[in-house]
């Protein structure tokens, strides 16, 4: 078996519909064949660790974790890097896939130009919304800086599907302080710390479907806000200009209005318990907003408080 030069981590629950077609564009259709899957299955109550264990018994480029409770895709996703060896990190969800030359495209690129950190992949969507994801590397341009990278990552400009070199993402793993969205954090800090980042012609097949973990209306939907705070606390402690952090502060805003619309239009599709853990969680994250708030943001902010305070 070669020594792999890319490694892929996977995280695995309750993916049994889609978990074949995913191992297959890595393990069967890659013009690229010095590749290893680290595939974790988080406690899966369908066949997802079966077909893992069978997928691995025929080819020795897949090898097989598992949690013993569902601990979330980012404590996954670490367990995994914890055993990567390849020279370079990608991941690859189990309801996704790769075009048959993902891999060697971006291998091409880091070859090509060694000063390259971050290669980032075409993305487009399938299932219930298709089409193309916004381009920011279009109109000739085919190399960032990293602080620019970092800058259009802020606000998902620039998305975050990628491969990195693995000596970064092993000094910036994934962030499990949440079980959802704090994961992402990271992908903003290997964009920071990449020397160039640069595209190449791979596609990553993003499934969307009803079951994604960013659809389901749930108490985990509403950690998008505190995510974020995590991750604006992360880019003080690496000393970012102050410019970056109003531009990240204006776009929490956002974020945070929308998870607050969210939760008044679902409120009723949660429990009681879980709708005053949710509400609870506005309150605490509220004030980081106050300080750094435009004038003119003031009323509506007034009006979120108000709602904040009688508990919706």
């Amino acid at each position: 078996m070669l020594e792999p030069v890319v490694s892929v981590l996977m995280a695995v629950h309750n993916a049994e519909e889609w978990l074949d077609e995913a191992l297959d564009s890595l393990l069967c259709n890659q013009t690229l064949q010095a590749l290893e899957v680290l595939a974790v299955d988080d406690a899966s109550t369908d066949t997802s660790y079966a077909i893992l264990q069978h997928r691995a018994a025929q080819d020795k480029r897949l090898r097989v974790f598992q949690c013993q409770h569902n601990s979330g895709q980012a404590v996954a996703r670490n367990l995994a890097l914890q055993h990567a060896k390849g020279e370079y990190v990608t991941m690859v969800d189990a309801d996704d896939w790769l075009s048959h030359d993902a891999l060697a495209s971006a291998v091409e690129v880091f070859r090509q130009h060694p000063q390259t950190d971050c290669v980032v992949f075409q993305l487009e969507y399938t299932g219930q919304e298709t089409g193309r994801a916004r381009n920011v590397f279009a109109d000739g341009c085919d190399m960032l800086t990293g602080e620019e990278a970092f800058r259009l990552s802020l606000d998902w400009s620039l998305h975050g599907l990628y491969i990195v070199r693995r000596e970064i993402h092993l000094r910036y793993p994934f962030d499990d302080t949440l079980p959802l969205y704090s994961d992402d954090n990271c992908t903003h800090l290997h964009y920071l710390h990449s020397r160039e980042v640069r595209p190449c012609a791979g596609i990553y097949y993003y499934r969307k479907h009803g079951r994604n973990s960013t659809s389901v209306i749930s108490p985990n939907r509403f950690f998008h806000a505190e995510a974020n705070l995590l991750l604006r606390k992360q880019l003080v402690d690496e000393g970012v200009p102050h410019d970056i952090l109003d531009f990240y502060d204006a776009y929490r805003w956002k974020v945070y209005r929308g998870q607050v619309w969210l939760f008044f239009t679902h409120r009723c599709e949660l429990t009681k318990a879980d709708r005053n853990r949710v509400v609870n969680g506005f309150r605490r994250l509220y004030p980081s907003f106050v300080r750094t708030m435009p004038w003119p943001l003031y009323f509506v902010s007034e009006w979120l408080r108000w709602l904040l305070k009688r508990g919706f």
